[in-house]
């Protein structure tokens, strides 16, 4: 105990009735939530099967449970539960089959299953292109505790009105199939508690204590089984922040926070205000964009880790200029101040806002890590492009040779391909070598032979105009022989999205560009070179997947959340993209100035805000709006470039100084 504040202690000793604690970011939630823990089954005499905790992720789960074992550990901690809702949910379901109607083994539908159900069940009401839809809506009606004939009798258009009639349906195909869903592991034990009473206190005599974590987060159906749970006892600790609450568009209720108190009217309220991360800077602008939402409940983070490095706001010309700034920003921290690569983590409201910032880092030669998205080198439309590249400056390369030589399709299937393996590996030569030896003609067929044959020879003439020629030209006459467009259009999900594949082609082509145009030495400005840095930067990352090594880190906003890094990047904080047009429009800016807030408060000492003055959009270059969330910020506490410079001449003189005295002793 002695390692906690004053609030914190005050959180783990309270028992005498149900608690709040109102924890900020970086507050140390966490070690009160497993100290508590630990407190009411050494000090309190609760056994440990008695005591319950809940949290939304495994990764949080899993942290909580470790440390957790460590203040508590051998026989004292037998038979605690630590786990999420929705496996919570499962015991609970596995632990009463009869009562749900459920036979042992039961199935749990994923996603692919249930959206398979649904377009089965959509395709008799020919309407499969709206599978998506359905499935959110039947998702949305769960989390509510709306039942089919409530969902009937309350739909307000068409949609709904489908999506209440298939929700019918789609449960009685699930108990035929011995089967719930994700959304059902919540759903039926909170409905089997409200309405059962010997059910609902069998489990409240199992659980002597709840305690919730990321209480914001809960929807209306996580809250009921928390209340049910907890009964008239009131042995709940809720830890929480309404400020944090970033996923109301899957269910999540912040005002949940709120219900907790008329639902507990002798509920005691512990607010966690000391920051633990970040600067007091940092913190400063985080309270003050917060404050401009309305509050159940005030809070302020404070600090005690100085006020550190002014917030910096870069204003840049586009997108590309944007991304640039970052990259080299990066890199001149790194030589100046000795930072690594994993220090720093680059912020943005959506996944697009990657892709250029990616072609950046690899031009710069940064070591990058994107989580929780998809890395723009490793969707399927590069890979393929840089499939033919690897061919044509490796011919012997025969993961590439099988990545392209049916794609797009070229009647080249899998038989015709095991056999020029085997003959390919009998002669000790590359597949693609192969294609062209009289001798493969034993083994295929003259129509196999003709496919093979005809890809050999344009590759062989396709490679030696990339080489000799127009390079980029080339490339993109070569995507155009192949109807590399209309393969994307016709293997993608929507028009949408077909469209936005061949616009990542297109920017990884300008990348190549780019790169080629960089290089110093006029030999390196062949397009070979080029390729072979870009093959050898895709073997590092995957490489580099595999461990834990040096590398920036790029995620949204949503992704971030929980995580810390010692110096934050946020991009695009421009009116319709943070905020997004989609709240503005919905009058829900609350939720992006909670989303900002998280952002802000991810950084521990160096924030920096970028944004461009024109983005494309629908093909043009549009001028942008800043982003209101920059008014909010103390203008004390800023520095913005490129609106008003905050630096003398003779300031300026003296950074050059420091970054040039920084190079050469990186270089000692």
């Amino acid at each position: 105990m002695n390692d906690l504040n004053p609030r914190q202690r005050e959180a783990v000793r309270h028992i005498s009735g149900p608690l709040l604690v109102l924890a900020g970011a970086g507050s140390g939630k966490t070690s009160v939530i497993t100290k508590k823990i630990a407190y009411l089954i050494q000090e309190c005499g609760i056994s440990a099967s008695k005591i319950v905790a809940v949290t939304f992720t495994n990764k949080a789960a899993r942290e909580m449970k470790e440390r957790a074992g460590k203040l508590v550990q051998g026989a004292e901690a037998r038979g605690l539960t630590v786990s999420t809702f929705h496996n919570l949910g499962l015991n609970i379901l596995r632990r009463e089959m009869e009562h749900f109607g459920l036979k042992k083994g039961f199935s749990i539908f994923d996603a692919d299953d249930s959206k398979a159900l649904i377009g089965e069940l959509l395709h008799r009401e020919n309407a499969s292109d709206k599978i998506d839809l359905i499935r959110n809506l039947i998702s949305q009606f769960k989390n509510q505790l709306t039942s089919p004939e409530e969902a009937v009798n309350t739909a307000e258009n068409d949609g709904e009105l489908l999506a209440a009639k298939i929700y019918e349906v789609y449960n009685r195909h699930l108990r035929a199939y011995n089967a719930v869903d994700f959304d059902d592991l919540i759903l039926l034990p909170t409905i089997g508690f409200r309405d059962n009473q010997e059910l609902r206190e069998r489990w409240q005599n199992r659980v002597h204590y709840l305690l919730v974590d990321e209480y914001q987060d809960t929807n209306s159906a996580q809250y009921l089984l928390v209340k049910l749970l907890v009964g008239s006892r009131g042995a709940l600790t809720a830890v929480g922040d309404d400020d944090q609450s970033i996923y109301a568009w899957r269910g999540a209720r912040p005002e949940n926070l709120v219900e907790l108190t008329k639902d507990f009217p002798s509920i005691t309220v512990v607010k966690l205000e000391q920051n633990y991360r970040s600067t007091g800077r940092i913190l400063k602008a985080a309270n003050a964009v917060i404050a401009n939402n309305p509050h159940a409940f005030e809070k302020k983070l404070w600090s005690q880790l100085g006020m550190g490095d002014p917030i910096r706001i870069l204003t840049c010309a586009n997108e590309d200029g944007e991304a640039e700034r970052v990259a080299t920003d990066i890199l001149n921290h790194k030589m100046m101040h000795r930072t690594e690569f994993r220090d720093f983590a680059v912020l943005y409201r959506g996944n697009f806002q990657s892709r250029i910032l990616e072609t950046k880092l690899r031009e710069f030669q940064i070591p990058y890590k994107v989580s929780g998205g998809q890395s723009f080198f490793s969707r399927a439309e590069i890979k393929d492009v840089m499939g033919y590249l690897r061919l044509i400056i490796n011919p012997d390369d025969d993961n590439a040779f099988l990545r392209v030589v049916n794609t797009p399709k070229r009647e080249i299937g899998p038989s015709t391909l095991e056999k020029l393996g085997s003959y390919s590996q009998q002669r000790g030569s590359s597949m693609f070598a192969a294609c062209d030896e009289m001798g493969l003609g034993l083994h295929l067929n003259d129509r196999q032979l003709g496919h093979l044959q005809d890809f050999h020879q344009w590759m062989m003439e396709t490679a030696e105009k990339v080489v000799e020629g127009d390079s980029l030209n080339a490339i993109r006459q070569m995507l155009i022989d192949i109807g590399y467009d209309d393969h994307l259009r016709d293997t993608s999900g929507t028009p949408a999205a077909a469209e936005k594949r061949i616009e990542n082609v297109q920017t990884f082509l300008a990348s190549i560009q780019r790169m080629a145009d960089k290089q110093d030495d006029e030999d390196d400005k062949n397009i070979e070179t080029v390729i072979r840095k870009l093959v050898l930067m895709d073997l590092l990352e995957q490489q580099a997947e595999e461990d834990d090594s040096d590398r920036v880190q790029l995620m949204t906003l949503h992704a971030a959340k929980g995580l810390e890094f010692p110096h934050t990047y946020i991009m695009g904080l421009e009116e319709e993209l943070l905020p997004h047009r989609n709240s503005i429009q919905a009058e829900t800016i609350e939720e992006e100035r909670r989303l900002m807030y998280v952002g802000i408060t991810r950084a521990r000492k160096t924030l920096t805000l970028t944004l461009a003055q024109k983005r494309k959009s629908g093909g043009e270059n549009l001028p942008t709006t800043p982003s209101r969330f920059l008014d909010e910020l103390p203008s004390d506490d800023i520095e913005w470039e490129g609106k008003t410079s905050n630096r003398t001449p003779e300031e300026k003189k003296a950074l050059g100084h420091a970054h040039l005295a920084g190079l050469k002793d990186l270089f000692k």
